[in-house]
């Protein structure tokens, strides 16, 4: 222990890297115990406000920088031209990111107890996810929650208080042995895994008491989910377009026992602009069984003061070759799909600026109702990442479908952590998810987050589904939202500042 005091940045580090196996798709489950432990233990043997500060930052700065790495494969795919970019990608997540457990360890360093550390701490590491997702348009990817999606049962708690919840009880779950590591005795330790034991025991018990009283019942409406798995670098290519979109048409046409009445395409799956090309809308239509609709997204273009900008949107086009509907994506990607002040960046960066348009942005969730179909949402790629974010509280859809492409990130675990957050949002707001993905996880996720038929990355072809109905009674996640997971939050904030005791060490 006298080791990892004396080396305690690069102890810091490296156990934040290490934090990130816990999360899809490795779910090694015991790293968490270790790293946050480790963590947990340096930051009680903190000297000073600095120390903590530090060691939180190196902990968070490779936490995320390497829990982040598969974004920096969206540059690789013209690394002719972008690959330089993909060490300052490494560094600037680690950098930014690395602040929002720098600013927690810091605070927890001013309680007074060992258990008052733990609890601040806590607290301020879920204050500080939620305060992720909305600053600077957000990004909260990787929420401490993820790390229990393996198991069903453990994610039930979300529908109560959303996955900042989850989060809470991992990390509090994680820390404590540091606590009693702290203490130094095995009474302590065995302590703590008492403790442990007790907190998962609550939360498994009660995912499993929800989901054997579950009943998924079944629309009598079949969903075909289409995934080309076309390779990214051919996606826009002006020489294969023709061949890709015949290759969505084939796998769409094929035939089964019943035609279904839904074929649903990924994010930007078409390569034209369809409702401004009646060649290739009419190949859509001649496709589609009578009374059936494609959804798909694409680029479209549309008016914002007077000028036309393009939008990436799903259109629902109807079997007679009619657009009976739009929803404009209304979170967009920054660097990816706008630029944040574009106009003061430096000149060596308009090789990249100049290849990112302004995309325009919708007005947010729209509840989309077609003859035929049940009610449904839309939400384009990582918007499926806001928990409370992608429905209208007040007009709530019947199921929702979450189209994305990750194929830019190729084989990395990118693809399977937006899987699980689609999942997360499935079981908070109590609805189904259909997710149609161009290459990356695509299926349906019930209500209460099972997973009912899924492709996997790179896999080519489609799945016909049944849709499950969403749950009758809303949950209380999609009442309150985030106010239940931060109502404890400031519960252990209290419990954590309410007194100053004696001595460091006691509890």
């Amino acid at each position: 222990m006298k080791y990892l005091e004396k080396h305690s940045k690069m102890t810091a580090f490296l156990f934040g890297g290490l934090s990130v196996l816990a999360f899809a798709p490795h779910y090694i489950f015991v790293v968490s115990f270790l790293s946050w432990s480790v963590l947990m233990f340096l930051l009680l043997s903190a000297k000073n406000t600095k120390q903590a500060f530090v060691i939180g930052y190196c902990f968070g700065f490779a936490h995320f920088a390497f829990g982040l790495i598969w974004i920096g494969n969206a540059v690789l795919i013209e690394a002719d031209k972008f690959a330089w970019l993909y060490p300052l990608i490494f560094i600037g997540a680690g950098s930014f990111f690395g602040l929002f457990f720098a600013i927690p360890s810091w605070l927890s360093f001013k309680a007074s107890s060992l258990w008052q550390k733990w609890m601040v701490f806590g607290a301020f590491i879920i204050v500080f996810e939620w305060i992720r997702s909305f600053f600077l348009t957000g990004f909260p990817w990787n929420l401490l929650g993820y790390t229990v999606a393996f198991n069903d049962y453990l994610i039930q708690a979300a529908s109560i208080g959303g996955t900042y919840l989850l989060s809470l009880f991992a990390v509090l779950s994680y820390t404590v042995l540091g606590v009693f590591l702290y203490r130094g005795t095995l009474k302590s330790f065995l302590q703590g895994l008492i403790v442990i034991f007790v907190i998962f025991s609550i939360f498994y018990i009660g995912g499993y008491i929800r989901l054997i009283s579950a009943n998924v019942e079944l629309y009598d409406v079949l969903i075909r989910i289409v995934q080309p798995s076309i390779p990214q670098q051919m996606k826009w290519d002006d020489n294969v377009r023709e061949n890709n979109f015949k290759t969505y048409l084939d796998i769409s046409s094929s035939k089964s026992m019943r035609q279904p009445n839904a074929i649903i395409w990924g994010e930007t799956a078409s390569p034209f602009v369809l409702d401004r090309d009646f060649e290739h809308i009419q190949q859509v239509a001649s496709i589609l069984p009578k009374g059936g609709y494609l959804i798909t997204g694409m680029i479209s273009y549309h008016p914002i003061n007077g000028r036309y900008r393009p939008h990436n949107s799903m259109v629902v086009i109807n079997d007679k070759g009619l657009v009976e509907d739009y929803y404009h994506k209304s979170h967009l990607v920054p660097f990816g799909e706008y630029i944040p002040f574009r106009e003061y960046l430096p000149e060596y960066f308009r090789p990249v600026v100049n290849v990112i348009g302004e995309f325009g942005k919708g007005k947010g969730p729209k509840i989309i109702s077609v003859d035929g179909l049940p009610s449904f949402s839309g939400v384009i790629c990582y918007e499926t990442i806001f928990p409370g974010k992608i429905v209208d509280r007040d007009n709530r859809p019947n199921f929702i479908i979450n189209i994305t492409n990750d194929g830019w990130y190729g084989d990395s675990s990118g693809p399977y952590q937006h899987w699980v957050a689609a999942k997360l949002r499935a079981v908070e707001e109590g609805i189904t998810v259909v997710r149609a993905a161009n290459n990356g996880l695509s299926g349906v996720i019930s209500a209460y987050g099972q997973e009912k038929k899924k492709m996997n990355l790179n896999d080519k072809g489609y799945i016909d589904v049944f849709l499950p109905k969403s749950l009758k009674n809303t949950t209380l996640y999609s009442l309150f939202g985030n106010g239940v997971s931060l109502t404890f939050c400031l519960i252990l904030l209290f419990l954590g500042f309410i007194r100053k005791s004696s001595g460091r060490n006691s509890l």
